[in-house]
């Protein structure tokens, strides 16, 4: 009798303890269920500016393209891409927004950093120089001895710049440059601050509907033409850390940008939600173009201007920069 009672105990023992176990596995899903994508990490920080250039990495979280690769992605506010490299260094950041001439010069000196994916590329009237209506300038050669305010020095702006200058006759200290965020550049310019201002979209527009500004240059033809912005960058340990957590972020980047290169009304409709553009401007300003492939050859291109206006002191060899996508 005693034999068959302990044989009845811990038959139902396990009875309970595989309902239990059933039971849990409903309510609380085990890591692997969790992660069914084998992700190194199912949620990462990714830094943006408020800015059109990101406009795919909203649309991947609008769409769930970040959701179907069983990613997460939290986007955090910088004030820069070089402002965001301390971040990316410590790990407060897995992924950050980077203009690709910062990108290189930092390379140059040292810093283990890549580039994963692709953002943003310049197309004509993207970026130009305004002046006032009023002003006696006419054309880049009459900018000799004049001030130009652009949002940083040594970076995008002034050799973007500079290179219209070169084509002018002119060199880059025939002007001076002064810093100046590009939302303060029209009260700054009708205020006599400066003499002319480089300027990106959606502020050209805003200033030509606001002061009435002129444009005298599109910085972006010649050998600026189709020049590549800014791109996607992570550290070189964090790459090597997180191969399918930067794989899937490469997926769905890659197909927001496809997205956003073949529907303009996506990224007028999605920069509405998380910058300060209104519709009316978003449906008027002039948009760059969105690669969703890195290409050796075509960035090879920034390196390659930097180094020719002295702002690399050693050739780049950009394909040592780029982290492929997985096949």
């Amino acid at each position: 009798m005693t034999r068959k009672l302990r044989c009845l105990a811990v038959t139902l023992g396990v009875t309970v303890a595989l309902t239990l176990s059933g039971c849990g596995g409903s309510a609380e899903p085990t890591g692997a269920t969790q992660n069914s994508k084998g992700l190194e990490k199912t949620t990462i920080k990714v830094g943006a500016l408020p800015i059109i250039d990101v406009a795919a990495l909203y649309i991947a979280n609008a769409k769930g393209y970040f959701k179907d690769e069983g990613l997460t992605v939290e986007p955090v506010v910088i004030t820069g891409g070089a402002a965001a490299m301390p971040q990316i260094k410590s790990g407060a950041l897995d992924i950050s927004q980077t203009n690709y001439v910062s990108t290189f010069a930092a390379v140059s000196k040292g810093e283990k950093i890549k580039l994963v994916a692709d953002m943003y590329q310049a197309t004509p009237k993207t970026f130009v120089i305004m002046v006032p209506k009023d002003s006696p300038i006419q054309t880049v050669a009459d900018l000799k001895g004049k001030t130009v305010l652009v949002n940083n020095l040594r970076n995008i702006a002034t050799l973007a710049v500079t290179s219209q200058l070169k084509a002018a006759g002119l060199t880059e200290a025939d002007v001076k440059f002064a810093e100046k965020p590009f939302p303060d550049m029209g009260n700054a310019l009708s205020a006599g601050q400066a003499d002319a201002i480089w300027i990106n979209e959606p502020f050209i527009t805003a200033n030509t509907a606001k002061h009435g500004f002129r444009v005298i240059a599109d910085t972006m033809t010649g050998e600026m033409a189709d020049f590549p912005i800014a791109g996607w960058m992570a550290t070189d340990e964090w790459v090597q850390e997180n191969p399918k957590t930067l794989a899937a972020f490469q997926r769905a980047i890659a197909k927001a940008q496809r997205l956003a290169a073949g529907d303009r009304k996506e990224v007028e409709s999605i920069i509405t939600t998380y910058t300060k553009i209104d519709a009316q401007t978003a449906s008027t300003m002039t948009l760059g173009t969105y690669p969703a492939t890195l290409t050796a050859e075509r960035l090879q291109k920034v390196a390659d201007i930097m180094l020719a206006h002295k702002y690399l002191d050693s050739p780049v060899d950009v394909k040592s920069v780029i982290v492929a996508p997985a096949s």
